[in-house]
């Protein structure tokens, strides 16, 4: 590769990454502009943080924020443990009947448009209220359901991939040696595609904390996640807490990643040192 074409590709990737994270840092500077106008910066009184304290001191943004951060912890241990189930039986049991019809529909969401997918869940959940009296309406309860319909198609997806290239040899000398099935899945299997796994849960995590669509069908009264509420609110005009609240967001998310890098860095040297 010559001279010019590494120069090409260096300005390529400059200018994809200049156009992804320059609108993300203004961003975050405006979130310290003193400025009721959010694209005017208020160059006497800022920076400041009197955003900070309005957005801790406002109960919408804070109830939405709860409501998300459990609906998406709930979707995601959920969507583990279904998404895992169906990958290592995709995976691992390759004739059985229904197994094409398991794949299309593990599948299917991730094709799905979300309309379809959140109407198709609203008229389920209300002809379900109809028949047997459950659900009692749309909440948390309806909304944590629809987000794992389509979040543990993701999951298996992920577990299904990493089985793919499992050795089975492992389980098998585990076995001769006189493991039970049982044991061998936890003490060999599962800590072996447990970086998948835990992709998969923050995948799920991420999905879930992020949707709009399939929450504004399936919720209810007093149930409206962050989301929601934040797009109400920018219908409305931007408002500094809004660029508040994607600062805290990009700061919370941008710390797991580093933290969930490390951690798997670091047992990856462990397992190098030990080979």
């Amino acid at each position: 590769m010559n001279y010019k074409s590494s120069y090409f590709i260096l300005t390529c990737l400059g200018f994809g990454f200049a156009f992804l994270y320059i609108p993300i840092l203004s961003m975050v500077v405006f979130s310290f502009n003193a400025s009721k106008l959010v694209t005017v910066w208020d160059a006497v009184n800022s920076p400041t943080l009197k955003w900070y304290y309005s957005l801790l001191n406002n109960d919408e943004i804070l109830d939405a924020a709860w409501i998300s951060l459990k609906v998406a912890v709930i979707n995601a241990s959920g969507s583990v443990i279904l998404g895992t189930l169906a990958g290592f039986g995709l995976a691992r049991f390759h004739q059985f009947r229904g197994r094409f019809t398991l794949n299309a529909m593990t599948t299917a969401p991730l094709v799905m448009p979300e309309v379809i997918t959140g109407l198709s869940l609203l008229l389920l959940f209300v002809a379900l209220e109809q028949l047997i009296g459950w659900p009692a309406g749309r909440g948390i309860t309806t909304m944590t359901i629809g987000h794992m319909t389509f979040c543990m198609a993701y999951v298996t997806v992920i577990v299904n991939s990493r089985l793919s290239t499992f050795d089975t040899a492992l389980e098998e000398a585990a076995m001769d040696l006189g493991a039970r099935p049982l044991k061998v899945f936890f003490v060999i299997t599962l800590p072996i595609i447990f970086p998948a796994i835990l992709s998969g849960w923050l995948l799920a995590f991420t999905l879930s904390w992020d949707d709009l669509v399939i929450s504004s069908f399936t919720s209810g009264p007093g149930s409206s996640t962050l989301p929601m509420v934040v797009f109400s609110k920018v219908r409305l005009g931007v408002s500094p807490e809004i660029n508040v609240l994607a600062t805290i967001t990009i700061t919370v998310v941008t710390l797991m990643i580093v933290a969930v890098s490390w951690w798997m860095a670091r047992l990856a040297r462990l397992d190098k040192a030990a080979a």
